[in-house]
């Protein structure tokens, strides 16, 4: 089952008489389970593309159906609700409360849905655990290391169990190894769990724990294709 589908999708930015073309004619699906890492330089349109994927923005023109239904018969507010009920962020910068504890910080979009406030800690808990980081549950965002940060990020996005999570370059403020523990957790998050996953960056290294890459270039899909020689989970950065 498909969870995403994209048709010809084009997004135009008018400014005056000018126009910009920022994605031309986008064609790809999601499988339900799925890993996928969109690849592309600084200004290939992958961003824009993001913003579509995560009803943050609306195409030019073609259609996106996001399981089984088409963008445009959405309202504002059904967007939002599934926005907010079945997609999960991960962003770069990844945009802690610096003043709550991790355990609040994870319990943030709950505060949007339907269940029940007496299931919130368990919730939040469980999505800790799942990233390995229990015996931070009680600190402050200033009190982690940025790979400890990202990971209260990641199970942020876990907590309301979302049928895809997006990945916006999720190792571009850490360093080496710290982008390789966050990226080998997102991984095992897709194998052992079977997450929908879609990872947007620039760094084949990063892109290699995926299953398939489309790259982007100059707001075209250039290549859509397996990965051959997926990286495998590393018992030493996967606790």
């Amino acid at each position: 089952m498909n969870v995403i589908e994209l048709k010809n999708i084009r997004k135009v930015y008018e400014d005056g008489e000018t126009e910009t073309v920022a994605l031309r004619d986008i064609s790809f699906s999601v499988r339900e389970g799925e890993f996928m890492a969109i690849m592309g330089p600084s200004g290939s349109g992958k961003s824009t593309l993001l913003h579509i994927l995560g009803f943050l923005d609306k195409p030019s023109g073609g259609q996106y159906f996001f399981d089984g239904k088409e963008i445009q018969s959405y309202t504002e507010n059904e967007m939002a609700k599934v926005r907010n009920l079945k997609m999960g962020f991960v962003f770069q910068a990844f945009n802690l409360l610096p003043r709550t504890s991790v355990l609040e910080n994870v319990k943030l979009p709950l505060l949007y849905s339907d269940i029940p406030e007496i299931e919130w800690d368990e919730r939040a808990l469980k999505a800790i655990e799942a990233v390995g980081l229990s015996h931070r549950v009680n600190h402050k965002p200033s009190e982690l290391s940025g790979g400890e940060k990202q990971r209260a990020a990641i199970a942020r996005a876990l907590v309301i169990d979302p049928q895809v999570i997006f990945a916006d370059e999720p190792t571009g403020n850490l360093d080496s190894k710290s982008g390789k523990n966050v990226m080998q957790i997102i991984q095992k998050l897709n194998e052992e769990q079977k997450r929908t996953i879609v990872l947007i960056t620039h760094e084949t290294s990063t892109a290699e724990h995926a299953e398939r890459i489309v790259r982007i270039m100059d707001g075209s899909v250039e290549s859509d294709k397996k990965v051959m020689n997926r990286l495998k989970m590393d018992d030493e950065y996967v606790k």
